[in-house]
C-alpha cells in the first residue's frame, strides 16, 4: 500500500490542473477593438451583441447586461414588482448572493432545505413554506445542476407565484430539453472571475416575456424607456449596465463554451462512474429530467462511517496533499452574520417583526451537506484529460485506504 503523500510519500499528482480562464489572440483583439472604437459603454456594439447571443443560446428571446449575478437577481425582483413586505422562498444552501438580491428590494428571504441527493431546493419543504406573503419561487441551479423545474412551475402556477431561477451557476444546463433560465419568469446568471463563461465580473437577466424585459431594461438603465427620450425615466432605475469591454471578452468566450462544457461533461461522466465503485463515496445527483448539467462543480458526497468515521476536514487534508484541490463549499446561510444581524435592521424589523429571526432555523438536508457531506472540485478540473479523473480517483482510492491510519489521533 502507497504512503500517503500527507505523511512523507509520493503523492498521486504533482502536475496543476487545467488554468483559468482560457484566453488567447481572440480576446486581446476584442478588448482592442473597443479600446479603439472610442465607444466603452452606451452607444457601442458589443453588449447588444452578447445579450442576443446569450439569451439565444439559453432558449430566452430577451438578455439584459448588467455588471453582476447578484445585480441580475435584484433586477429580475425589481421588474416583478416584488418588494418591501414580500416573500422569496429559496435555498440556504447556495452563495450569499440570493438573499442579498431580494434584502436589497426589501423583500423577506425565507429559506426552504434542499434534495439530499441533488442539493437543489426541495420542492416539498418550499411547498409547505407558502404564505399570504409569498410572491417568487427562486430556486438555484447550483453547481450547474437544475432544479426541479416540473415541481416548481406547477407550484408557481397553483399559488400564482413568479418563478425566478438563480442560474448564476448554470449556463447551457437544461431541464427537458430547454435551457433554464427560459423556464420561468426570468433567470439570473453570473460571469464572475470564477465561473464558466467569465468576464472578470458581469451578469445577464434573461426571459421570453416581452413586459418583463421591459422593465427589467428601464431598472438597469436608469429607469429609462427604450422608446422614450434620454432624459425621460419612467421608474426609480439605477445604472447596472455592462461596459463594452466585459461584453467583447463575453462574446468571444461564448464561443468557446460549447466545447468546453462538452469536455466537462464527458470528464464528470467519467468520474461519475471511477468514483462510484469506492465505498463511502457518492457522486452528485441528477434527476432524470436533467438533459444537460452546467458542471460548475463537482460536488461529491462523502460518507464518513464508510471511511472508519475520519473526519471530512481530515479526508481534504489527506487529498490536497496528493494534489488534489478540493473544499466543503457553503456554510448554512440563516448561520451567517449578515442574516442572524438583520434582526438590529430597524426597518426590517418594522416591515417583518418576529418573521426576522433566522437564529432558530434548521433546515437537516442542508446542514448534513454543509458540515458533514460535500466535497466541492471546481470547474477547471474537469477541462483536464482523461487520466486527470483517473488521478482524482486514485487519490480518493488512496486516502480511503489509509482511513483507519488518518482517523486514529495525533
Amino acid at each position: 500500500m502507497a504512503k500517503l503523500a500527507l505523511h512523507g510519500g509520493t503523492k498521486v499528482r504533482s502536475t496543476p490542473f487545467p488554468a483559468w480562464p482560457v484566453y488567447d489572440h481572440r480576446d486581446l483583439e476584442a478588448l482592442e477593438a473597443v479600446l479603439k472604437s472610442g465607444a466603452w459603454g452606451i452607444g457601442g456594439t458589443q453588449v447588444d451583441a452578447i445579450e442576443q447571443k446569450f439569451a439565444a443560446y439559453q432558449d430566452a428571446r430577451h438578455g439584459v447586461a448588467v455588471f453582476n449575478g447578484t445585480v441580475a437577481l435584484e433586477v429580475a425582483l425589481l421588474a416583478a414588482g416584488i418588494g418591501a413586505g414580500d416573500e422569496v422562498i429559496m435555498p440556504a444552501y447556495t452563495f450569499m448572493a440570493t438573499p442579498a438580491a431580494a434584502l436589497a428590494v426589501n423583500a423577506l428571504p425565507v429559506f426552504a432545505d434542499i434534495d439530499p441527493a441533488t442539493y437543489t431546493m426541495d420542492p416539498k419543504d418550499a411547498a409547505r413554506r407558502i404564505t399570504a406573503n409569498t410572491k417568487a419561487l427562486m430556486p438555484v441551479h447550483v453547481g450547474g445542476c437544475p432544479a426541479d423545474m416540473d415541481t416548481f412551475r406547477e407550484l408557481a402556477q397553483k399559488h400564482r407565484l413568479l418563478l425566478i431561477e438563480d442560474a448564476c451557476q448554470a449556463w447551457g444546463a437544461a431541464w427537458r430539453g430547454t435551457r433554464v433560465g427560459a423556464i420561468g419568469a426570468m433567470g439570473a446568471f453570473s460571469f464572475q472571475s470564477s465561473k464558466n463563461l467569465s468576464s472578470g465580473e458581469g451578469g445577464m437577466l434573461v426571459t421570453n416575456d416581452d413586459a418583463l424585459y421591459e422593465l427589467a431594461w428601464s431598472y438597469h438603465n436608469c429607469g429609462r424607456v427604450k422608446s422614450g427620450k434620454w432624459y425621460q425615466h419612467e421608474v426609480l432605475g439605477l445604472n447596472f449596465r455592462m461596459t463594452e469591454f466585459q461584453a467583447a471578452l463575453l462574446v468571444v468566450q461564448l464561443g468557446r463554451l460549447p466545447a468546453q462544457s462538452k469536455r466537462r461533461a464527458e470528464n464528470a461522466a467519467h468520474l461519475d462512474k471511477k468514483l462510484a465503485g469506492i465505498e463511502g463515496i457518492i457522486p452528485p445527483g441528477r434527476r432524470p429530467e436533467v438533459t444537460s448539467h452546467g458542471n460548475h462543480l463537482y460536488v461529491l458526497r462523502y460518507d464518513r462511517s464508510r471511511f472508519g468515521d475520519l473526519p471530512r476536514e481530515r479526508f481534504f487534508e489527506a487529498l490536497q496533499a496528493e494534489g488534489i484541490p478540493c473544499g466543503s463549499g457553503y456554510v448554512p446561510l440563516y448561520r451567517e452574520g449578515f442574516m442572524l444581524g438583520l434582526e438590529r435592521n430597524a426597518h426590517l424589523k418594522e416591515l417583518y417583526g418576529d418573521r426576522l429571526g433566522y437564529a432558530g432555523i434548521s433546515l437537516p438536508a442542508t446542514e448534513r451537506a454543509c458540515d458533514e457531506e460535500s466535497v466541492w472540485l471546481s470547474q477547471n478540473m474537469l477541462l483536464g484529460e482523461t487520466r486527470d479523473m483517473d488521478e482524482i480517483a486514485a487519490a480518493v482510492t488512496k486516502v480511503r485506504e489509509h482511513a483507519a491510519e488518518l482517523a486514529a489521533p495525533r
